[in-house]
């Protein structure tokens, strides 16, 4: 399967990124960028974005790039920084802006904005399995 359309291929079987709003913005090998809208029942007990809400969007985008080279990559670490409260009704963009692939390990840096500001940095390795994307 080519590369790009496995992104589109990995969320129609993926019904917790749907749950959450994500939507695919651009895709190119080794790159995703997605979107979504915080709602209400993402919220936590101080009226802030629940941390896994960043956290889930900017794995969904680590897992799409890392998966666009074609083979199954599974995640084996992750990490986040959260910079900045979200609140209800932000746009975020997650960006998979960094992408090293070696043969069984790929690394990848997302950034998650609200606009032009940085509100987490998330950090994610991969393991590359043979198995072919089909």
């Amino acid at each position: 399967m080519e590369g790009t359309r496995i992104p589109h291929k990995m969320l129609s079987l993926d019904p917790f990124s749907q749950w959450m709003g994500i939507e695919i913005l651009e895709v190119r090998t080794g790159y995703c960028r997605l979107a979504m809208t915080v709602r209400e029942e993402m919220l936590n007990s101080m009226g802030y974005a629940h941390g896994g809400i960043s956290y889930s969007l900017a794995d969904t985008a680590f897992g799409f790039a890392s998966n666009t080279h074609g083979r199954y990559a599974v995640s084996i670490e992750t990490s986040i920084n959260h910079i900045e409260a979200i609140h209800q009704g932000d746009y975020l963009v997650a960006e998979a802006i960094i992408d090293v692939t070696k043969n069984k390990l790929g690394f990848n840096i997302v950034e998650v904005r609200r606009g032009d500001e940085v509100v987490a940095l998330f950090k994610g390795v991969v393991y590359r399995t043979q198995k072919q994307w089909e």
